[in-house]
């Protein structure tokens, strides 16, 4: 376990992105030893949103007898009915959902969800979210996204974790000193898409999918010298020992391949030198690239 900045929750270096228990393909006997094996397997991170289909009300049904073996996240700021996103009232009725689908007392970690810049200076839903932590509802309260949005949550000293794009392909959020201040000011810092949509396995990104497109782009232009190491470890190893970075969260639908992040990352960090040269090789690469929503 590792310490989630200066926030007192402790996490495990590789959680479990829970978008896929959210399909409605899965039966409920799938969603519930699927669910179950995560856990099994280490990934005690469990990070899901409201957007993610069935996610919460899965794991709600799922794993709240096991609700002390795991770091619950969640996400909040839209999608409440009735209400229209991104306000306060949104936040805080949100909170109150996510508490009764995910049947918990309290929310380890919630994020504000990609919530713009605009919205973040304006103020009612940062104090919405800090109301539900100061209401015991909350452990820490969060905020997800990228870019200048996230500059300013992390400068803005109103959030103790963020969750950001953090990857092989996707350093904008590194380069820029986010990751760093976060760190410095105790924030706690997931890095979300660690595996970078896996562009070494795709021909082709799916239709639709504006980040897997732009890194397959990106990691052919890159063109990193792995050193013999398979590239989803290369991938994780690097993103999950940034310094500053807590946790790594893979989105899979294989507990095998749950599994074989679980080792990778406690083979621990790759040798300084490959580290480093990632970086080298972005700084000489990246034509302004930003970072991926």
């Amino acid at each position: 376990m590792r310490p989630f900045g200066a926030t007192g929750l402790d996490v495990p270096p590789v959680g479990f992105g829970a978008a896929a228990a959210g399909d409605p393909a899965l039966t409920e006997a799938e969603a519930a030893a699927f669910l179950n094996g995560v856990l099994d397997a280490g990934a005690r991170l469990v990070d899901t949103a409201r957007s993610y289909g069935l996610s919460e009300e899965r794991i709600g049904r799922h794993l709240s007898r096991r609700r002390g073996d795991f770091v619950l996240s969640t996400k909040v700021g839209y999608g409440v009915p009735g209400l229209p996103d991104w306000t306060g009232p949104t936040v805080e009725s949100g909170v109150d959902l996510a508490l009764r689908t995910l049947s918990t007392s309290v929310i380890d970690v919630v994020h504000l969800h990609s919530c713009p810049r605009e919205v973040l200076e304006r103020g009612d839903v940062v104090e919405a979210l800090a109301r539900a932590k100061d209401a015991g509802k909350i452990r820490v309260a969060a905020y997800s996204g990228d870019n200048e949005a996230l500059d300013w949550a992390v400068d803005s000293g109103r959030f103790g974790g963020i969750q950001a794009s953090i990857n092989v392909c996707d350093l904008r959020n590194v380069l820029s000193g986010a990751v760093a201040r976060a760190a410095e000011r105790g924030m706690g810092v997931i890095a979300k898409r660690p595996l970078a949509n896996a562009p070494w396995a795709r021909g082709e990104p799916p239709a639709g999918d504006e980040a897997a497109a732009a890194y397959l782009g990106r990691w052919r232009e890159l063109g990193y010298d792995l050193r013999g190491l398979e590239p989803a470890e290369f991938a994780l190893r690097f993103a999950l020992f940034v310094p500053g970075v807590s946790a790594v969260i893979v989105g899979t639908r294989s507990l095998a391949r749950l599994r074989a992040h679980v080792e990778a990352a406690a083979r621990g960090p790759l040798p300084g030198e490959l580290q480093s040269a990632v970086l080298e090789r972005w700084r000489q690469r990246s034509p302004g690239w930003r970072g991926m929503i």
